[in-house]
């Protein structure tokens, strides 16, 4: 674990080698300064201060997608939460130090000739950019080796803390127990056709009282009558003329989408280097994995490693190898743009033409729309001009292209003219005696609209509505008498007999888990499942009545099943890394509290001042 923590930590620091200090306008110290405080033995510098703050903001920003001030940085407490995780960081520094922990210069050595961003042109390292990156950054190279040094130091600290330390197993085998136990239960759905007297109609009595509970169901919504004028390249583009020439110019502008040649579903999977390749190719021959355990073994899915539909000439050297083999075959290695790459052909696509004949209705519809949108782009001013001069929406529909029409609008409505959001939208904002204003659409189109009246969500009588309020009323009164069925049979069922004395035919369902699903329930029964003690019953009502059911077993976990197992571990593994990091947690702060921390704030203050 501390050889995988101390990689980890040279990728950290080479994150903040290669951010530095950018975007933030930070250009210099605080007045010289170079001690921000002291923590124990160990020195906070104002380089490091500086250096994580200016990564948090830029980190914040990122989520964010936008600038971010330093002052509401701090009024998040962004720069006391960076000061104190460095002040943590330096606190265990100083624990390493007093204990002796260490590694060799070796070691050092290994890890900075490994960073990329120090490499030349000829891919080793360069130490004349190692010296400059680092230097750029506020480091001697003293400096960043021994940062290096102690962050592997504070990984092999925190690694035999966190070593060891077993998750207990009463608390592990409670957690399976409730999340991979299993239930034996039968369960049948009542609905009306249970019924054996058939529900009677409703009085007068059950009308009204239906219609006074359910007031929103017999409301109309706002009405607002509207007036509009309007036009849109659809209604425009039978005018418009279009030369052959071209149409024909769009097919050949766009050849590479009618005429299209033979194509292949290809997959492309790379490796580092030749050899790498060649000895997956030799497990795939050998049989010993597919092609697609191979995406999996590098932390891939098939979705990274999909090319889609492709040409010969886009596959380069591997182009006819791929067109000669038969779908499902790999082959390769073949250089590619991304390394070495063994190559799954999975489906042929045979060669297309759509001739210009075939394709011209489809161009010339295309070419009118758009010059029909130019159209009424044009029309756009002096349609303004008209408004301006007090023209009602009657006069545009006499003087220009625009239609003229009326429409009941709801929020509800959405057919004509309200198919369109920029009208629905107009519609809703819009006043009566407003003046008038030519709005777009977003096909190009143009209009304009006025409101005549608008009239209020109103409840309408009775008379009106009675059918629906029948329906209503006795689809509740039929609802209301299929569940209390439901109880009746449910008070019939006992644990020796169980659904023999209903009559009832049920289904049986054994070994289920929280994690299944059973079609034909409500999305609550497993868990009112799961809540039952053996031979009970319950019943759980639905949209179309209710359901019995009745628990006939309640089983362990399945030791034997692998999707248990799987959960046992992954439950195991969590509460031992829960439990490592409260334990680091309490070392670390037990070492805060008899470290001796000072901070000098008025160099902080000179810190921020660089960022504001």
């Amino acid at each position: 674990m501390a050889d995988t923590n101390a990689k980890k930590a040279v990728w950290i620091l080479l994150g903040l080698a290669v951010l530095g200090f950018g975007g933030f306008g930070v250009t210099s110290f605080s007045g010289g300064a170079t001690k921000l405080g002291t923590v124990g033995s160990k020195t906070v510098t104002v380089v490091d201060y500086q250096r994580d703050l200016s990564q948090q903001l830029r980190a914040f920003q990122e989520q964010t997608g936008q600038p971010v001030p330093f002052s509401l940085a701090q009024s998040i407490g962004l720069d006391q939460q960076v000061l104190q995780g460095l002040v943590n960081r330096r606190t265990l520094d100083n624990e390493t130090a007093n204990l002796g922990i260490s590694i060799g210069d070796a070691r050092v050595r290994d890890q900075i000739v490994a960073i990329p961003a120090f490499a030349g042109v000829a891919g080793d390292f360069d130490r004349t950019a190692y010296a400059d990156t680092i230097a750029a950054q506020g480091y001697t190279e003293a400096g960043f080796e021994t940062a290096i040094r102690e962050e592997n130091a504070r990984s092999i600290l925190q690694s035999a803390v966190m070593t060891g330390v077993p998750a207990p197993k009463v608390y592990t085998d409670t957690l399976l127990t409730y999340l991979a136990e299993r239930r034996d239960v039968t369960w049948v759905e009542v609905t009306k056709s249970a019924l054996t007297t058939p529900v009677p109609a409703p009085s007068e009595t059950d009308i009204a009282a239906f219609y006074a509970a359910h007031p929103d169901s017999f409301t109309l919504p706002e009405t607002r009558e509207i007036s509009f004028v309007w036009i849109t390249p659809e209604m425009l583009k039978d005018t418009v003329e279009i030369e052959e020439t071209a149409l024909q110019d769009l097919y050949n502008e766009r050849i590479a989408e009618f005429v299209q040649p033979e194509r292949r579903l290809v997959e492309r999977l790379a490796f580092l280097d030749g050899a790498s390749a060649d000895a997956a190719l030799a497990r795939i021959t050998a049989g010993e994995v597919d092609f697609d355990t191979l995406v999996t073994e590098r932390g891939l899915d098939l979705s990274d490693v999909d090319l889609g539909d492709v040409d010969l000439a886009s596959l380069g050297a591997a182009g006819d190898a791929v067109f000669a083999t038969e779908p499902g075959a790999i082959v390769g290695p073949f250089d590619s743009a991304i390394g070495p790459a063994l190559f799954r052909m999975n489906a042929v696509l045979a060669a297309e033409e759509v001739t210009f004949d075939t394709a011209k209705p489809d161009l010339r519809d295309e070419l009118a729309t758009a010059r029909a949108a130019r159209l009424i782009d044009d029309m756009v001013g002096p349609i303004n001009d008209l408004i301006a001069g007090g023209a009602t929406l009657e006069d545009l529909a006499d003087r220009t292209e625009l239609d003229l029409g009326t429409i009941e609008w709801t929020a509800a409505t959405t057919d004509s003219i309200a198919a369109y959001d920029g009208f629905r939208t107009a519609a809703a904002a819009a006043e009566v005696g407003a003046f008038l204003t030519l709005e777009t659409l977003d096909d190009g189109g143009i209009f304009a609209l006025r409101i005549d009246a608008i009239r209020e969500p109103a409840l309408q009588e009775l008379d009106d509505v009675r059918d629906a309020v029948v329906t209503g009323a006795t689809a509740g009164a039929t609802l209301t008498a299929t569940r209390a069925e439901a109880d009746r049979l449910a008070a019939l069922i006992d644990p020796q007999q169980g659904f023999a004395p209903t009559g009832l035919v049920p289904t049986m369902e054994t070994g289920i888990s929280r994690r299944n699903f059973i079609p034909g329930t409500p999305e609550d029964f497993l868990t009112a499942v799961f809540e039952m003690d053996t031979a009970a019953v319950k019943v759980l009502p639905t949209e179309a009545g209710a359901i019995i059911a009745q628990i006939t077993a309640i089983l362990p976990p399945d030791p034997a099943d692998p999707d248990t197992l799987a959960q046992a571990e992954q439950l195991t593994e969590q509460v031992r890394q829960g439990i490592s990091r409260d334990l680091f947690a309490v070392f670390s702060d037990q070492l805060r509290l008899r470290t001796e921390v000072s901070i000098d704030q008025s160099v902080v203050n000179g810190v921020h001042a660089n960022f504001q």
